[in-house]
């Protein structure tokens, strides 16, 4: 399935300002669902992590009509790395014990971000080389 980037960047928008939502309002339940038990500690890093989620959903906005150039390059590649490595290191969490199964739904999320970025960053590629 070829997603275009705008698609892509919508959905990623919105999914991020729901994480954000989620992570800054009910972190508990978030981590309840990966077996990880809230604190104030948790709870402050959650704070933290979804006014970052609400950063990268702005920017996912701002630019989704972005044509094919360096800067929609140099966005999916960061999406690439980020989603990537979010989904190693989850799955690697799980298999250490150290979070429940439901850090497989965040794995799966992740993994399908990180693809469509690279599908989308490949579109780009082929564009500028054949323009």
């Amino acid at each position: 399935m070829q997603l275009s980037f705008r698609s892509l960047s919508m959905f990623t928008a919105a999914l991020c300002l729901v994480l954000a939502l989620v992570w800054g309002l009910m972190p508990d339940r978030l981590l309840a669902i990966w077996g990880i038990e809230f604190s104030s500690t948790a709870g402050f890093v959650a704070r933290r992590i979804a006014v970052l989620f609400a950063a990268l959903g702005l920017i996912c906005y701002w630019v989704r009509n972005e044509p094919p150039s360096v800067t929609r390059n140099a966005l999916s590649s960061g999406f690439m790395v980020g989603c990537f490595g979010l989904a190693a290191l989850g799955f690697g969490e799980w298999l250490n014990g150290h979070v429940g199964p439901g850090i497989l739904l965040a794995v799966l999320a992740e993994l399908a971000l990180g693809l469509g970025f690279l599908q989308t960053r490949r579109v780009s590629v082929e564009f500028e080389t054949a323009g």
